[in-house]
C-alpha cells in the first residue's frame, strides 16, 4: 500500500520538474525517489510519469491524480497542525461577542494575526448589542466580549477597561435640526431620537435619552441607516459616521452643550475565574490594546 512519503515524492517531482530536484529538496538520493515513485505506480496500477523525454512529465493519469495527492498532503499538514495545537493547549474555537460599533479598524489586523498564529483554532465573531454581551458570557455562549461599559458593577464577570470611543450627534442633512445654527436641549426634545436597545438587557444607560420621542434598534448600523432616512437623530460612534458626514449623507449637529465629542468607555470581558487556553490568552492580551 502506498504511503505519504511516496505521495510527497510524486507531488514534489511534478512541481519541481525532475526526480533529481525532488531528491535535493527531500534530502534523498535520486535512486530513492525513482524507486519510491515506481512503487507508487505499482500500488496505484497507474503510470504517473512519462520517462521517454529528457525530463519526466506527468501522464494524463498522473495529471488527474496529482490534485488528489496534493490534497491528501495538505490535509495531513493540517492534521499535524491540529495535533500540535492540542498538545499546546490551544482551543478548537474562540467565540468573540461584541457590539458591531466596536469592530474598529484595529480589530481586523488582530484577527488576521490570530489566524496566522493559531491556524488550528477557529474564530466565531458574534454581533450583539452591548447590553447583551454580559449575558452571552455568563451563559457560555461567548468566551470573550467587547462592549460599551455597563454603568452597574458586575461581580459575576471579569471586566477590563480598554479605552474610549467618541460619539457625534447626527441627523439627515434635510432634518429640521440641521437648519439650526446652535442646537440646544430644548431643540432636541420634540424630535425623534434613535437609541440602542438589546433583546436581553434592554437599557443602554450610557446614551442620554433627551427626546420625548424614542425609537430603538439593536445595532448602531441600523440606527445609522434610520438617521440617513430622516427617521430621527442619534448619538453615533464617530468612526461609524465619519465617511457619511464627509459624503454629506449625515450632518454633525452643532450642540451647544457638547464642546468636544463625548466618549463612552469600553470594556473587555470574560467569565470570572475562567481558565484561558493559550489561544484565548493571546487574543485577550492583544484586545487590551485595541483602542490605544
Amino acid at each position: 500500500m502506498y504511503n505519504l512519503e511516496q505521495l510527497r515524492m510524486f507531488v514534489e517531482s511534478a512541481e519541481l520538474g525532475s526526480f533529481s530536484a525532488c531528491a535535493r529538496k527531500l534530502g534523498k538520493v535520486q535512486s530513492a525517489i525513482s524507486q519510491g515513485i515506481a512503487n507508487l505506480e505499482i500500488d496505484l496500477n497507474v503510470q504517473l510519469f512519462d520517462r521517454t523525454t529528457r525530463k519526466p512529465s506527468l501522464t494524463l493519469e498522473g495529471k488527474q491524480l496529482f490534485a488528489y495527492a496534493e490534497a491528501v498532503l495538505r490535509q495531513t499538514e493540517e492534521l499535524n497542525t491540529a495535533v500540535h495545537a492540542v498538545g499546546r493547549g490551544e482551543e478548537a474555537i474562540i467565540r468573540l461577542a461584541l457590539d458591531n460599533a466596536l469592530f474598529v479598524p484595529a480589530l481586523g489586523p488582530i484577527l488576521r494575526e490570530f489566524g496566522d498564529v493559531f491556524p488550528a483554532t477557529a474564530m466565531e465573531v458574534i454581533y450583539i448589542p452591548s447590553t447583551d454581551v454580559i449575558s452571552h458570557i455568563k451563559k457560555q455562549k461567548a468566551d470573550l466580549g467587547i462592549m460599551f461599559s455597563d454603568l452597574s458593577f458586575k461581580q459575576d464577570v471579569q471586566l477590563g477597561f480598554i479605552g474610549h470611543v467618541p460619539f457625534h450627534a447626527v441627523s439627515n442633512p434635510a432634518h429640521h435640526l440641521s437648519k439650526i445654527d446652535v442646537v440646544n436641549v430644548s431643540d432636541l426634545i420634540p424630535h425623534r431620537q434613535l437609541v440602542l436597545r438589546g433583546e436581553i438587557t434592554t437599557d443602554f444607560d450610557q446614551v442620554a435619552k433627551i427626546s420625548a420621542k424614542i425609537w430603538w434598534a439593536n445595532s448602531f448600523h441600523a440606527i445609522e441607516e434610520m438617521v440617513k432616512q430622516g427617521i430621527g437623530w442619534a448619538y453615533m460612534p464617530c468612526h461609524l459616521v465619519e465617511e457619511a458626514i464627509k459624503n454629506k449623507e449625515l450632518i454633525q449637529l452643532p450642540l451647544s452643550f457638547d464642546h468636544k465629542p463625548w466618549s463612552l468607555s469600553v470594556d473587555l470581558i470574560r467569565a470570572k475565574n475562567q481558565r484561558m487556553g493559550h489561544a484565548q490568552s493571546w487574543l485577550y492580551e492583544k484586545l487590551t490594546h485595541l483602542l490605544e
